[in-house]
């Protein structure tokens, strides 16, 4: 089964050995890897400021991933939905389309947003069809966007508003249970 839970401090090694790994870093559009003082701040905000928030994403009770929103404070009542899988036995199981839905639950319900939105590296194809089977949608594409490792890199915009999600729920979330990724 597929859960989100509250970050720990032992998260913090975790995500700082997964943030190092090639398949992982590929995908961030952070400039550099961070380095550990970095790291330490970031995961330290991540935990205290009212404006971010962070979940581990656990499979069968191991951590698998992560999960963040930010600029919660925002009167908009939108946030910046960022989330990878550390874990590569996590990987082409299903385990980030559950995450999301569990996150998108949180988001339009515990945290009372009317919109989450995603930058995504324009060739992350699991990525993008995670997202898509949670419901979001294409809203744009930025050329050139972001560069990593001084390379330029297109990244796909996405959104999902709370209506939408409201309307999706249901169906996304019975087949996740049907096939035993998440609790009913």
């Amino acid at each position: 089964m597929i859960d989100l839970r509250d970050l720990s401090d032992e998260d913090e090694a975790v995500l700082f050995k997964w943030r190092g790994e090639p398949e992982v870093d590929r995908w961030m559009s952070d400039a550099a890897f961070p380095s550990h003082e970095a790291h330490a701040a970031w995961f330290q905000a991540l935990r205290t400021d009212p404006d971010m928030r962070g979940w581990m994403i656990v499979r069968s009770g191991e951590p698998s991933g992560l999960l963040t929103l930010t600029g919660l404070l925002s009167h908009h009542r939108r946030a910046a939905w960022n989330w990878f899988l550390g874990s590569a036995e996590a990987r082409g199981r299903g385990v980030g389309r559950a995450a999301q839905v569990l996150g998108l639950d949180r988001a339009f319900g515990e945290l009372g947003l009317h919109k989450v939105f995603a930058e995504v590296m324009a060739d992350n194809d699991a990525a993008l069809k995670a997202q898509a089977a949670s419901g979001f949608r294409r809203e744009g594409y930025l050329r050139g966007h972001v560069l990593k490792n001084g390379v330029p890199r297109d990244v796909v915009l996405l959104g999902i508003l709370a209506e939408e999600w409201r309307e999706l729920r249901g169906t996304v979330r019975r087949s996740l249970t049907d096939a035993h990724l998440i609790a009913a």
